[in-house]
């Protein structure tokens, strides 16, 4: 199927050709005609699928075929979890929105707020905006949400893992109740479904790939190692293999920098993005790393969620992530648009059990590599300490998702 079989207007498939698309993904195939029809839809893709577009396009088309009386309201609401998906949302949004006359502002916290409320007064169609930024200007009536026709929830399953149930149900509230929703995730846990059924009306489900497996096109394995060893160990496959364009996970924010340092010492440009960075800061690094002035970007599971890098070769798992879903939504940023990938994951024994349970939830066992020189310590022990922090973590979950995770791209 192309583009030109989905009924999209003229100027949105000039937009689409300059981009050098011609023929839809699987979601973009399945979701464009059901959110043209108006209907709502609850829809999973994995990451790098192209749902963005999924959900842009038709948007785009909807607005420019009702004229807007009053240019002064929101017309249209994409909500996301992460600053940074924000931003590459509304850069999607103004590309293929390039030959349409609406009007779009992205509004997201540890900015200077006055700009963004500029644009706003200014008369805006389509806001894309993070829960915390949105309610904060809600409260000080710098924006109405009563003329909203479209609500997107996207990156949902995030948004609830950081702990935005309670602002999504506030910002619920702030919208008319007749209008067309629109929620994405990449998976369909328990908790995503009893979100849309509060949300969607009838809605029509559209789902790509099962739920919770690996993309095909990514090439995952394990370096298994001792702890101590996993910062020379990266370092030296870097360099050997000569690779250019690397994104690296960490657990922490303290590990992204202290990595990210030694990478610098051995002559390797790196940069951390994290929590505690500022906007500016993310902003730059993020940018850097897609010109390629930056070969490796060290980031933690929320500084990292929703980027979009094209062609992104190369993903490494510095250390195993605590919740195995995370594994899947970290190894997504390779292998997308039909591009090969490689996902390495430096896994010491302490991880012994965070890699049977994602093992588990791919349903895959996933081939291991020992580099020499490196080999593993047969007579290591895991670290009591360390998996009692485990089993404490798994016993908090739900108490840590809400009250400490919430806070890291809350605005």
């Amino acid at each position: 199927m192309k583009f030109n079989n989905l009924n999209l207007i003229p100027p949105l498939l000039k937009a689409i050709n300059e981009k050098g698309y011609s023929q839809p993904s699987p979601i973009q195939e399945k979701a464009i005609p059901l959110i043209l029809k108006r209907k709502d839809v609850l829809a999973s893709a994995q990451t790098g699928t192209g749902k963005t577009a999924g959900f842009t396009l038709p948007l785009l088309q909807i607005l420019s075929s009702q004229t807007n009386s009053n240019h002064k309201k929101i017309r249209a609401l994409i909500l996301t979890p992460t600053r940074e998906l924000a931003a590459q949302i509304s850069e999607n949004v103004i590309e293929y929105g390039k030959y349409i006359n609406l009007r779009s502002c992205v509004i997201f916290g540890g900015v200077n707020q006055k700009p963004q409320v500029s644009k706003i007064r200014n008369g805006i169609d389509i806001l894309i905006a993070t829960p915390g930024r949105l309610l904060d200007l809600e409260n000080q009536r710098l924006l109405s949400l009563s003329n909203v026709e479209i609500l997107v929830l996207d990156e949902a399953d995030r948004m609830l893992d950081m702990g935005f149930q309670r602002d999504i149900n506030k910002i619920m509230h702030l919208l008319p109740k007749r209008r067309q929703n629109l929620l994405f995730s990449a998976t369909f846990s328990k908790e995503i479904k009893i979100l849309a059924k509060g949300i969607l009306n009838d809605p029509i489900l559209v789902e790509t790939s099962p739920e919770n497996t690996t993309v095909e096109a990514i090439i995952q394995y394990v370096y298994k190692v001792d702890k101590s060893k996993k910062s020379e160990l990266i370092i030296k496959l870097i360099k050997e293999g000569n690779w250019r364009q690397v994104l690296v996970f960490t657990r922490t924010k303290h590990g992204a920098n202290k990595l990210c340092k030694k990478m610098i010492k051995a002559n390797i440009s790196a940069a951390a993005i994290h929590g505690n960075k500022s906007q500016g800061a993310r902003t730059n690094a993020l940018a850097g790393f897609k010109n390629g002035s930056i070969e490796i970007l060290v980031a933690t599971d929320i500084a990292a969620r929703g980027l979009d890098i094209p062609l992104l070769p190369h993903v490494v798992n510095f250390e195993l992530p605590n919740i195995p879903e995370d594994y899947v939504h970290r190894i997504g940023r390779t292998g997308r648009a039909g591009a090969k990938g490689e996902a390495i994951s430096l896994v010491c024994i302490d991880e012994k059990d965070y890699l049977r349970d994602i093992e588990k939830l791919v349903r895959l066992k996933i081939p291991s590599k020992i580099k020499p020189g490196f080999e593993p310590n047969p007579n290591a022990v895991i670290e009591p300490p360390k998996q009692q922090n485990r089993n404490n973590f798994k016993k908090n979950k739900g108490k840590f998702n809400h009250n400490k995770k919430r806070n890291h791209n809350s605005k």
